[in-house]
């Protein structure tokens, strides 16, 4: 399996350069989570990364690859299908 060097942006892994792995489409995963344990022996925290483009090309637009800033509230967005309903307040 292809890996890639891939720059962290933002909260505890500021500045830090991780090899992720890459999919079947040649690009790395849209979430990256990583768990830290609790001192006390409770539920782990889960730090959450999103996948953005890490810059583009001057001439043609092109991305230069991808980077991950961290997202403080730790959430992934659902994801909302056209079909199905908005929820009741």
């Amino acid at each position: 399996m292809r890996s890639e060097p891939t720059p962290f942006e933002g909260g505890p892994m500021d500045g830090q350069v991780l090899p992720v792995h890459l999919g079947p489409t040649g690009h790395p995963p849209k979430w990256y989570e990583i768990p830290v344990p609790a001192p006390d022996g409770g539920p782990p925290t889960v730090l959450l990364y999103e996948r953005v483009t890490a810059g583009h090309t001057k001439r043609l637009g092109l991305h230069k690859g991808w980077k991950y800033t961290y997202l403080p509230e730790g959430t992934k967005p659902r994801i909302r299908w056209p079909w199905t309903k908005p929820p009741r307040p």
